[in-house]
């Protein structure tokens, strides 16, 4: 596995309404060509919802289908994060799923619940770190929040002495007044744990905050190599190689030199 090709999809939420995001979801990646991965915001159905009333969905509901229709269409991997009820003891959980082409369905919960919103009053959190592997890149899956803690998404070494995961990918609904640390934070993600990062933010409004984009993708490196149209919806795409990559944790062996300790 060389070239892994990646798309962001930055779009504006209509807040609440399920129906209107799906159709424009569909509208939006109906042009994308050949990729390896589609990436949407976070809640990208609804947008950031702190009221479960206000529009979550059955896990395995609308907004799943619709990743599965797109990932099998596209023969691409399908990412984002949903509201959801689970169907036992009607537990809300801000799911991020990663759908395969196959229908293959891989999901996170998000871990560090937003609680400056009370996001943490209504959901529960996740326990569990999730890094999937698709074509031959092992991807940490993560969410807004966890952005801010950098121990949680340490790169470490597996036994064989490969890093933990290859690819650091962030989906968002990441306000404007707070835009500077996002950019700061998703650098700082990659430097560290020597890895690639994309992240997906949302655009537009809803009747908390105003929101910007600034989906991005980094290297290893800290390089800036692709980036959406500020303010807009967007849809950009970056092609990133495993193959650099692997040599550049050779030349430079930082991952060697990490702390031992694990917190999950």
């Amino acid at each position: 596995m060389n070239d892994f090709r990646l798309t962001l999809v930055q779009t504006d939420p209509v807040w609440g309404d399920i129906q209107a995001n799906l159709r424009r979801v569909r509208e939006l990646v109906e042009g994308v060509g050949e990729t390896d991965l589609i990436v949407l915001p976070e809640m990208f159905s609804t947008g950031f919802i702190t009221d479960p009333s206000v529009g979550t969905e059955p896990d395995g509901g609308e907004s799943l289908a619709l990743m599965k229709e797109i990932a099998a269409r596209k023969d691409a991997a399908v990412a984002g994060s949903v509201a959801v009820r689970e169907s036992e003891g009607g537990t809300y959980r801000n799911r991020f799923y990663f759908v395969k082409p196959s229908g293959e369905v891989s999901f996170y919960d998000k871990h560090h619940l937003f609680t400056y919103s009370g996001e943490h009053h209504r959901y529960t959190a996740g326990k569990e770190k999730v890094v999937v592997e698709w074509r031959g890149v092992k991807i940490l899956l993560q969410v807004c929040y966890d952005l801010r803690f950098p121990v949680f998404a340490r790169n470490g070494l597996l036994k064989d002495g490969t890093a933990e995961y290859d690819l650091a990918l962030y989906v968002a609904s990441w306000p404007e007044a707070r835009i500077g640390a996002w950019d700061a934070l998703l650098k700082a993600r990659a430097i560290e744990n020597q890895c690639y990062l994309a992240a997906v933010n949302r655009v537009g409004n809803d009747p908390k905050n105003r929101y910007v984009g600034h989906s991005q993708v980094f290297s290893p490196a800290g390089e800036l190599l692709s980036i959406c149209k500020e303010n807009k919806e967007d849809v950009a795409n970056c092609v990133i190689s495993i193959t650099n990559l692997l040599s550049f944790r050779k030349s430079f062996p930082v991952l060697e030199d990490a702390d031992s300790h694990k917190i999950i």
